[in-house]
């Protein structure tokens, strides 16, 4: 290289550092110019993830003792999006991963059905022990009237094996195995497990998830039934595991449709009537409902709501938990549905400054066969006896007293899930949306749905690129609360929904009104906001015509040649009223399609009664936002 050409280089050189130093200064935090890129430093929600808060492996009495040979370490495989082998020899796998899974086994003798299949010496040493042992060594009714027998000690409290050391050795096993399926940003093992109350057969379960991880949960074991009856005991248990760890941990209560009113009673345990102090406490340790499972959907009842053509979704009213020895009556209703539960709410905190019924809604399976299946095609069932076969479709899930089916296997739903819009697939990501309710149901399917409100949204925001930038900005997402209504002004919201893109088409969006009014009644109302295919909403708000169908019942298949891959909406309140307390959620219903009966149908060429549901449209409730004067 020449002189005359390595000079210039030279200078070149040094310009570009002295360009590069001005850049830096100009950039530095004392600068007064802004960051060029938009997204620095921006903390919102961006993803949407899947997931199942209520699942059992064989570690739980009701699971294994009725013939589900998968542990949580297949529990979390399955979810993971890994192939298994279900326990009657199917091979099964997710047509995708989930994002996350709370392994939620029955905290009330917890592990003993995996300690009897192996004939554990020290479980064997004890009195019971060694009776459950040997009803099934001989097999047949006596091994059923021993695991029916052990799920009474539950209703009962009636704990016939008290072996500390047995139930630390189970629940640090169970803790660590969600540890080695934690993946931080790529998938999430809560560590959980459900409390299982049921007085007098009335359902009061609540799963219970750690934000922590095991440094934090070995320090406690399980509060379970044999422990306190009262919720109101597993609260306090609650509060002592954040005080004593630093932690952090919620409730979710079970699907409520068969606690025959007991899940949202208007009064505490011992029967006094519900007070601020209970208010406060139920509202601090139970943010969400699961309003859908396989046990039935619990958002709506059309006795409840009759003028919702839509209430009447996978209703389950034949009695409680147990074998339902008291029946269903329409009195019991309201209190073990989400609208009238919410509605109640609102009564409650005009009359104590707090709403104990403000909550979140998810979904999530209470699948006993440690596969956590939601699509219609690939529906492996409630329990190990109503795995994939053909004559499935014929037994009882519960039976009565005297042996007559309460309920048949048909009428158990493919549901559900729980959506979650959080930063990061990691434990403590999600559970701080699930403290802030950023949450919504789904009965399966994997829709998309963002809704925000605030004071002052255009019609023309709902469709631009930072939709939810200007959500965030001006206003609420799902969860949370609006207050003092500016004069004049009525909410406004902005919604997005997006189809399952392994799924059915939309057929609309909903917005669901409840409110308080003058006279201290509740009321409630629906207005369709968005709906496919040219149909027309009326004036009163509804859109009476039905999608349609393209359902092929025979060969269990259906074409998305109607409804909407994508749905969005504006809408205002017109007819809000600023002194009255009320709450909005969100429902989007799909297009319809083929039921898993259908495709029990097909594939086993079973010859279904009629009586039996062979379509269905899923859909997704999110969690509700708060408006207070």
């Amino acid at each position: 290289m020449s002189k005359r050409t390595y000079i210039p280089l030279l200078l070149t050189a040094l310009l570009h550092i002295l360009a590069q130093d001005a850049v830096r200064a100009e950039s530095s935090p004392a600068a007064s110019t802004p960051e060029y890129s938009p997204y620095v430093d921006r903390v919102i929600p961006r993803q949407v993830f899947f997931g199942d808060t209520h699942h059992h492996s064989s570690y739980s009495v009701d699971s294994g003792m009725f013939g589900n040979t998968l542990g949580p370490d297949q529990s979390f495989r399955f979810a993971r999006g890994e192939e298994v082998v279900s326990s009657s020899g199917i091979r099964a796998k997710l047509i995708r991963p989930l994002d996350f899974l709370v392994v939620s086994d029955h905290a009330e003798y917890l592990g003993l059905s995996k300690l009897l299949a192996e004939g554990d010496p020290e479980l064997l040493a004890t009195e019971a022990g060694a009776e459950w042992y040997a009803k099934l060594q001989e097999g047949g009714e006596a091994a059923w009237l021993a695991a029916v027998g052990m799920m009474r000690d539950f209703t009962e409290g009636n704990e016939r094996v008290k072996n500390p050391a047995l139930k630390r050795s189970i629940w640090d096993e169970v803790v660590d195995i969600a540890s080695d399926y934690n993946q931080p940003g790529v998938f999430t093992a809560f560590n959980g497990y459900e409390w299982s109350s049921a007085p007098d057969g009335d359902n009061l379960h609540r799963v219970v998830v750690f934000r922590d991880g095991p440094d934090r949960v070995k320090q406690v074991l399980p509060f379970s039934a044999f422990d306190s009856l009262e919720p109101e005991g597993l609260w306090e248990y609650l509060a002592d595991y954040e005080s004593k760890t630093g932690g952090q941990v919620l409730a979710i209560p079970h699907n409520p449709n068969i606690s025959n009113g007991a899940m949202f009673a208007e009064t505490k345990s011992n029967g006094q009537p519900v007070d601020r102090a209970y208010a406060q406490m139920r509202a601090r340790w139970e943010p969400l409902l699961e309003v859908t499972q396989m046990k039935g959907d619990s958002e709506a009842h059309p006795l409840l709501s009759p003028e919702d053509e839509f209430a009447d979704y996978e209703t389950w009213d034949f009695g409680n938990a147990a074998q339902p020895t008291v029946p269903k009556t329409d009195s019991m209703l309201q209190h073990e549905y989400a609208r009238p539960t919410l509605k109640a709410g609102l009564r409650f905190e005009q009359e104590l400054g707090v709403n104990p019924f403000k909550l979140g809604m998810i979904g999530s399976t209470d699948n006993h066969v440690s596969l956590s299946t939601t699509r219609e095609e690939n529906f492996f069932g409630k329990l190990p006896s109503l795995e994939p076969r053909p004559a499935r479709i014929d037994d009882a899930f519960i039976k009565n007293a005297d042996g007559t089916p309460a309920v048949l296997s048909w009428e158990s739903p493919a549901s559900g899930l729980a959506a979650v819009w959080a930063r990061e697939n990691t434990r403590e990501s999600l559970f701080d949306a699930m403290i802030r309710k950023e949450v919504y149901a789904t009965t399966g399917t994997r829709i998309t749905v963002r809704v925000f409100a605030g004071w002052d949204f255009a019609a023309s925001e709902v469709r631009r690129p930072d939709f939810a930038d200007r959500g965030y900005a001006r206003g609420v997402p799902m969860g949370g609360d609006l207050s003092a209504a500016p004069e004049g002004a009525a909410p406004t919201f902005m919604i997005r929904a997006q189809r399952d893109p392994d799924g059915a088409n939309l057929d609309r969006i909903q917005v669901i009104k409840g409110w308080l009014d003058k006279n201290g009644d509740t009321r409630e109302r629906i207005y369709d906001v968005a709906v496919s295919d040219g149909r027309k909403i009326g004036e009163d708000g509804r859109c009476t015509a039905a999608v349609g169908s393209t359902v092929d019942i025979a060969r269990a298949a259906y074409a998305n040649s109607i409804g909407d891959a994508m749905q969005t909406a504006y809408w205002v309140d017109s007819d809000f009223d600023p002194g009255e307390r009320a709450f909005y959620y969100v429902r989007v219903i799909e297009i319809p399609t083929p039921r898993w009966t259908a495709y029990d149908a097909k594939r086993f060429g079973v010859d279904m009664p009629d009586e039996v549901r062979m379509t269905v449209q899923d859909r997704v409730y999110t969690s509700p936002i708060w408006y207070t004067p």
